[in-house]
């Protein structure tokens, strides 16, 4: 069965981390693992200015946590450390000391969007809508919710995570997710290039140094996610979750 994959090419001192999975690039734990390790192997690297982290693919970047995998959880210790691997891919971004900068093609969801307000810099295509999708399911964007939070704001991600109704890629940027928002994926390419060019011929520790001053105020993180991972973890858990997702994994098979 192929689960998915992480890859990453050096270009011209940027570390381009690409993942992808056959389902709408749905995150399953072991890629999450690799992810998170590939993002950090590529912070210690002394020939990496910048990262740039995208998804396979012309449609979706992310839809979240993979249904497949949640479904077969059947213990909390598994929940948590399926839970903990996406707060170890956004604390990797957060932590890994270069800038990382996130391309966004197409829809996102749940876990994506927490990538995508992860990022230092974030490039989207006009297709690129996002929602919290958490609450369908039963749970809620718990782990990421810091991530999104420092972006949007608390009552923005509060009606997000209520609502989980999409955002427009207009939005997105008004809300400071999205930094350049372009008409088409060629466009956005086009702007990605040029933007990863000029990192590129920058300084390591003037790019360096811009990285750790924007984090300030997120050391509390960390303190954070057990109480988040656990949230999530033990809601999934809940007979009423495998129901959900049942539910809308047979209304996406019938679109």
């Amino acid at each position: 069965m192929n689960n998915g994959f992480v890859t990453q090419e050096l270009k011209n001192n940027i570390a381009e981390i690409t993942f992808g999975t056959p389902k709408s690039n749905a995150l399953p734990g072991e890629i999450l693992e690799k992810l998170a390790q590939t993002i950090i192997e590529s912070g210690r690297d002394e020939n990496v200015k910048a990262i740039l982290l995208k998804s396979e693919g012309d449609k979706a970047f992310c839809a979240g946590a993979s249904f497949d995998e949640l479904l077969e959880i059947d213990d909390l210790e598994n929940s948590k450390i399926f839970f903990g691997g996406f707060a170890k891919v956004l604390n990797a971004m957060r932590s890994c000391g270069k800038l990382v900068i996130v391309r966004v093609q197409g829809k996102t969801t749940g876990g994506g969007v927490g990538i995508a307000c992860a990022a230092d810099y974030c490039f989207a295509t006009k297709d690129s809508a996002m929602a919290l999708t958490e609450l369908n399911l039963g749970i809620g964007p718990f782990v990421i919710g810091p991530y999104v939070e420092r972006k949007i704001g608390k009552s923005a991600y509060a009606a997000m995570s209520i609502d989980a109704d999409f955002r427009s890629a207009d939005w997105c940027e008004k809300h400071d997710v999205y930094h350049s928002v372009s008409g088409n994926i060629l466009d956005m390419d086009g702007k990605i290039e040029a933007f990863m060019q000029k990192l590129s011929e920058r300084s390591v520790e003037a790019l360096a140094l811009i990285k750790k001053v924007s984090w300030e105020g997120s050391e509390h993180f960390d303190q954070l996610m057990p109480e988040r991972i656990l949230m999530s973890a033990s809601l999934i858990l809940e007979e009423s979750a495998k129901k959900n997702i049942e539910k809308i994994k047979v209304n996406l098979r019938s679109k």
